[in-house]
Formats: C-alpha cells, structure tokens, sequence
C-alpha cells in the first residue's frame, strides 16, 4: 500500500531560528528551542504555546523531555545543561561542567540522568536527582565534538565529528566504536534496536548493524551543505527520514533505499530542514525550518489509530 503524507500544520515559534523540535515521551507535547535563547513548550496539533522558559545565556541547541513530562533538559551554546520543572516554569538545577557549548541533551528511559554531549569533544552524564553539581561520569574518547547523543535502556550512542559512532554498554562498561568515515552529524537506533541510522557530512544517511558494524544501506539524494542535519526512523521501522539544504523532509523505503517521499510546507522557503521528532506512538513527523516547526502524518496513521 503506497503511503501518503498530509501535511497538517505550519507553526511560526517567533523565537528566531528553531534549533531542534522533541515530542514529549508520549507524544502530546513538543518542545522547540531557539536562537533568542528561550524553549517554549507546545501542543502542536492546536498550534497553542504552552509556556515559554528563559535562562540560558545564549542559544537554546537541544531539549529532552522527561518520562513523565514533569520536567525538561535543555542545553545551549552558554555551556550549560538546564534541568527545568515544566509546571513552574523554573530551573531546578544548573549544570556547568561542560568546557564547550553544549549542543545535545537527553534522558534515560527512568529520566534519572541526564547525558549532554558538547563541542568540548565529551559525553557527560549528570544525576538529575542529586543536588550535586558534578557530572557523575564523562565520556571523553572523541577527538572532535559531539554532535548527537541518543539513550536506550542500556546503551548511550554518541556521534561526533571525529568520523566515529560510539556506542557504550553500560551494564557491561563496553564501548564499541564504529569508524563510518566523514564527519558524523547525528546517529540514532532504530526502533527494534538492531541498527543504527548514521548521518553523516557526505550528504550520505547510512544504515549500520549495530552489533557488527556491517553497512547495510546508503540513503542520498538530499543536500547537507556542512549543516549538523538530523535523521530517524519513522514510527513502523519502514522508512528513513532526514532533514536537508534544500528545505525538505526527505524520506527513503529502508529496504529498497529509494526515495518515496520530499515533503515540505505550502510556502517556499530559503531555510534549511535540519531537526527532526518522529511521534513515540504513530506516524506523524515534526521538523524546524527557520522560526518555524511543520508536521506532517500519513494516511494509515489517520485511520488506524
């Protein structure tokens, strides 16, 4: 069955540049952070600002929202991570070991920790719920920034710039290291947990096994112009999504690595798709363009739901 795509919103976030769009763990909310240095917290299904949260000092890069949706990391280029409380609209905690901007920033699955990655070439991880300012561990085995970090039950995979994804095995302390090549701009798991969706500087989205590092599929097509551009999976496992130059949400069939889809708004624009959310439950996609944020859904989500 041929999927089609509905495009279904254009919000303007007017908070200068949208640096990266999240969906809440459960998909109700989303949280964009900007160049004016502020995240605001959103329901993007009726275009409604939630709540807007200042106090970084320079630009907001990345956010993660907790389990729960009770709380928010934030990171930026002030080299700080934020931990925030949602309903307050206040920092609960500040952290400040990080000796370059920090450019990523997620959760655990029990949102007990939080793991940063910056421009310092480090991974740190911090213990939301101790009053303690240290970093509980850092990761420091990149020679060049991090780009993306993303966290599963067990395993913390960070992307740099060094050509490198490396994934750590906390339960067993092993760090595994795949060399991809060019410079790495964001790697993610797929959902089911057995690959790794690798972008990287070359214009090229490669599909990597996660156990043995054996590629298994290259993705081009869409331009990266030496932007930090995001991929992903979408929600069934079935496609490849990344961001582009051009301004479009390119998507690709995981199995033939044809392109099946270019999508974008009804208004032209100049601006670069460079972050991406696929929505934890169903097929429904977010992406920054600019000050804004479009979502789009498929018509199978629609309707099986």
């Amino acid at each position: 069955m041929d999927i089609k795509y509905k495009f279904m919103k254009e919000i303007d976030c007017k908070q200068g540049a949208v640096r990266s769009v999240r969906f809440s763990v459960d998909g109700s909310y989303c949280v964009t952070c900007g160049s004016d240095r502020k995240l605001k917290l959103w329901n993007p299904y009726k275009a409604v600002s939630l709540k807007t949260y200042g106090g970084h000092g320079d630009e907001v890069m990345d956010a993660s929202a907790s389990c729960d949706s009770s709380q928010i990391a934030s990171c930026g280029l002030d080299k700080s991570v934020i931990l925030w409380d949602v309903a307050s609209g206040l920092p609960v905690r500040r952290f400040r070991g990080h000796a370059g901007p920090v450019t990523t920033v997620r959760f655990n699955e029990e949102s007990s920790m939080i793991v940063s990655g910056s421009r310092d070439n480090s991974v740190m991880c911090w213990d939301g719920r101790s009053k303690s300012q240290e970093a509980v561990q850092c990761l420091s085995d990149a020679k060049d920034s991090i780009s993306s970090v993303r966290v599963s039950d067990h395993e913390i995979l960070s992307a740099s710039f060094d050509g490198k994804v490396r994934t750590y095995d906390i339960r067993v302390g092993e760090l595994c290291a795949d060399y991809v090549g060019d410079a790495v701009t964001c790697a993610s798991f797929t959902r089911d947990g057995q690959c790794l969706v690798v972008s990287c500087a070359d214009d090229v989205v490669r599909l990597i096994d996660k156990d043995s590092g054996e590629l298994l599929g290259e993705f081009t097509g869409h331009t990266g112009k030496d932007l930090c551009l995001e991929s992903s999976v979408d929600y069934h496992d079935s496609k490849i999504l990344s961001g582009s130059a051009d301004g479009k949400l390119w998507i690709w069939d995981l199995v033939s690595q044809k392109v099946v889809a270019k999508l974008s708004g009804f208004k032209p624009t100049k601006h670069p798709t460079v972050s991406i959310s696929v929505h934890p439950q169903k097929n429904c996609f977010l992406a920054s363009n600019g000050s804004d944020i479009l979502m789009w859904t498929t018509s199978a989500d629609s309707t099986d739901e």
